[in-house]
């Protein structure tokens, strides 16, 4: 073990985070601890006063320097949590804060800082751009630089989430899942268990993206990553820290990685326990815990403890969020499928499926002899179900080709199945809502018979009480009537969308 626990040790022990941060509790993830069959708990860094660990390790730091470094100001780089870790812990010790910010931070982050006092450079388009820029103002001014996760005062503050966690359950602990960005959590949290629990498991989690502790560790020493993914911006990271990596080569037992949409899933398990919002770094810990679980003996139930790291998620990130968190939990299938391009087929396409619900269905009619349709199809028995749905369709005759794990079907492809009708076809489009049960699609279509043609198709299920159908049908002049008398017996509310400006231009 390295010779740097015992200092980290004394140092944790002698932090002064609670003159500014809450301890926090750990909560019972009942749900979801039935479910994998293992007690689950979360550690709520989420609820601190800027809903992030970070203030710990900003505040240890900040409190550590002199009287005139103090006096000089601070100054850091951040475009997130730790900015507002730093800026709370400046105004509770009286002192100067700078926080460097690239200039394309959310407004919402940039407000969140500039509340608690601090004064905000927004330079740059990344993080790597804003910290050269942040390193010069602080030389040139002489700031003392608060670095967000490579000091040791930092990993010490940080530290402190490990030693409330030893107190609150000094029973048996099997695990703790901490999610890795620079290190600095990690760190802290590894060096005080294995000083006093070695033989709880310290397991570092990080997007399978954003793996720069995963690949320190294969190479023995930190190196650099020549990109990382940005969904998970809390720990996009290129390069772990020096010091925590010192630690960390010693201390933590395993590092898990963890893909987008099994972070969404775990925010939605969270979600489902607590009624709470974490932001992806938050949920990143859980996702490890999930995957761990299924390797244990589910007749030996295990104790396991995941930080929850943040709660500082964009409201306009929550769609994609839930778009992906069915996918994560092997909830939905996607497909893309080759159908005929003639009256009936998606209706006969349906009736292949058999009972199961359609998440999503998008289609657009083009010239030839068969059509392309890519469609989502709920789970109720996890992933092995998925080869099943795709065995079962070719068995009728349908080519099918599984997207459920392409990012570019899941992330693009999925909005942008369109394009104009052929000119020669008189198409009117409508707009439904109906009750949102097994069988109302399948309705939708039996009703609608196979008299006319469906040239456009979009759906999707939001899991709300109503579902929408946007639907595009071939009908001649002295046919319409008769349509509209089809739809009329549906029974359900429809807008006849078909002079809609936007569908003119893109439709």
């Amino acid at each position: 073990m390295t010779t740097a626990v015992p200092d980290y040790l004394r140092a944790i022990l002698t932090s002064r985070v609670y003159e500014v941060a809450i301890e926090t509790p750990l909560t019972d993830a009942v749900r979801l601890s039935r479910r994998l069959g293992h007690r689950v708990l979360i550690k709520r860094e989420d609820l601190q006063s800027v809903f992030s660990f970070k203030l710990r390790g900003a505040y240890n730091k900040m409190a550590a320097l002199t009287e005139a470094e103090r006096a000089a100001g601070v100054l850091a780089v951040s475009a997130g949590n730790h900015a507002q870790g730093v800026a709370l812990a400046a105004r509770q010790l009286n002192c100067r804060a700078t926080i460097v910010m690239p200039s394309t931070t959310p407004s919402i982050k940039v407000d969140a800082v500039a509340a608690f006092g601090a004064q905000i450079i927004l330079e740059g388009d990344s993080y790597d751009a804003a910290a050269v820029v942040g390193k010069r103002i602080a030389n040139e001014r002489g700031l003392s630089f608060v670095h967000p996760y490579d000091d040791p005062a930092i990993i010490a503050g940080q530290g402190t989430v490990a030693m409330e966690l030893l107190r609150q359950l000094p029973s048996t602990l099997d695990a703790v899942f901490i999610p890795v960005g620079g290190g600095g959590l990690a760190a802290g949290m590894a060096a005080y268990i294995k000083a006093l629990r070695p033989e709880i498991r310290v397991i570092g989690v990080e997007p399978i993206d954003a793996a720069c502790l995963h690949a320190a560790l294969i190479a023995g020493e930190p190196v650099t990553l020549d990109q990382v993914g940005l969904f998970v911006d809390g720990v996009a990271v290129k390069r772990v820290g020096d010091y925590p990596f010192a630690v960390l080569k010693h201390c933590i037992d395993e590092v898990i990685l963890v893909d987008t949409d099994q972070i969404c899933a775990a925010i939605k398990d969270v979600f489902d326990d607590t009624r709470v919002v974490l932001e992806p770094a938050g949920a990143l810990a859980l996702a490890g815990l999930k995957l761990y679980a299924q390797r244990l003996d589910a007749t030996n139930p295990a104790t396991l403890c995941a930080v929850a790291s943040g709660a500082n998620v964009n409201f306009d990130r929550l769609r994609h969020i839930a778009e992906r968190a069915e996918i994560g939990e092997s909830h939905e299938a996607v497909f893309g499928i080759s159908i005929p391009e003639q009256p009936g087929s998606f209706l006969n396409f349906c009736r292949a499926l058999g009972p199961r619900s359609v998440t999503e269905f998008n289609y657009r009619y083009a010239p030839g002899v068969t059509a392309q349709v890519y469609v989502g199809i709920a789970l109720r028995r996890g992933a092995s179900e998925r080869v099943e749905i795709r065995a079962q369709l070719e068995s009728h005759g349908y080519a099918v080709s599984d997207y459920t794990s392409n990012e570019l079907a899941k992330l693009h492809v999925r909005h942008m199945v369109g394009g104009h009708a052929r000119s020669d076809v008189r198409e009117r489009v409508y707009r439904f809502e109906f009750p949102e049960r097994p069988g109302a699609l399948l309705r939708f279509l039996e009703q609608l018979g196979t008299r006319w043609s469906i040239t456009l198709f979009h759906y999707r299920s939001h899991g709300a009480a109503y579902g929408r159908v946007f639907a595009g049908i071939a009908v001649s002049e002295t046919d319409e009537s008769a349509l509209r008398a089809c739809i009329d017996a549906l029974g359900f509310d429809y807008v006849d969308e078909s002079d809609n400006p936007v569908v003119q231009q893109f439709l």
